[in-house]
């Protein structure tokens, strides 16, 4: 499905990417903005868009500033949730959008429940996926082991081996025709034939302090929702979200909607029908 590029300026100068997908047909309730994770962009929702789109929601899938299309920043101390969301409300009033359906993967996710806290009423309902407020320190750390720290590749094979390598306890089931889509998403060709992954190795400096012993507390910005509908989406392999996390969050919210992703990790890509079926589902009843 055909989508318009967009790129809006922000207050500090950069240039943030936006595919903006028409609705098709009468429009059936508020815009649906997605939110991809920490290394990923847009691509990531290049199936999914077009489907929310068929169901009569115009859709706007973000590269967050440092990731794909979107300005690297100069100054890394900014690559930080408070400044993507700070971007994305931006976004927001520039395309006239004053509430939206969120649909955040990891970083996406928390985003959504940050956009809920500082900007009460933007969000109209959220999908979380794979991510909440009580996140595993084990799949930080992992997640840490790799980020910004991947030289180029001499070649799309090479950069769809290596993905497999890291993923491959995430998508145990995955063809080969599943890793070269999941590379073509989250690479980018350079000038001199090699590949590299489509964002700002500086985006690691989140991780340069020492570990933590546990996680941060994000109840405080998870509970913004507490009137807004929203559903998790939870990978049932995932070293991010775990069944513990799921029960936290049910017991701050009990009309938490939950779908479970069978043999796959963090983070579905929202393609699997276990998925696919919820997120439909979710966005027939909410505004």
């Amino acid at each position: 499905m055909a989508y318009q590029e967009r790129f809006v300026e922000v207050p500090d100068g950069l240039k943030i990417f936006v595919r903006d997908y028409p609705a098709e047909g009468a429009a059936r309730g508020v815009p649906v903005i997605c939110l991809h994770g920490l290394t990923r962009n847009s691509a990531d929702f290049e199936a999914v868009a077009p489907r929310i789109a068929a169901l009569g929601r115009r859709v706007l899938a973000v590269d967050v500033r440092g990731r794909g299309k979107s300005d690297r920043d100069p100054t890394p101390a900014r690559y930080i949730p408070p400044t993507y969301v700070g971007d994305v409300l931006f976004l927001m009033n520039s395309l006239d959008i004053a509430r939206a359906v969120f649909v955040g993967t990891s970083m996406g996710g928390l985003m959504t429940m940050l956009i809920a806290a500082m900007a009460p009423g933007r969000v109209a309902a959220a999908v979380l996926n794979d991510v909440g407020p009580v996140v595993n320190t084990g799949g930080l750390a992992r997640i840490a082991q790799y980020v910004g720290k991947t030289p180029p590749q001499p070649s799309w094979a090479a950069l769809t081996a290596l993905i497999k390598t890291t993923q491959a306890a995430a998508f145990p089931d995955a063809d080969d025709a599943f890793w070269q889509t999941f590379a073509r998403r989250t690479g980018r060709a350079l000038a001199d034939g090699r590949v590299e992954f489509d964002y700002d190795p500086k985006i690691a400096h989140i991780f340069e302090q020492p570990p933590a012993a546990a996680a941060p507390d994000l109840t405080p910005i998870f509970q913004a929702l507490a009137q807004v509908p929203t559903l998790v989406v939870h990978g049932m392999l995932s070293d991010i979200l775990l069944p513990e996390g799921i029960a936290a969050m049910k017991a701050l919210k009990p009309d938490l909607e939950v779908a479970e992703v069978p043999r796959v990790g963090h983070a579905p890509t929202l393609e699997e029908p276990a998925a696919w079926s919820a997120v439909a589902n979710f966005l027939a009843r909410v505004p």
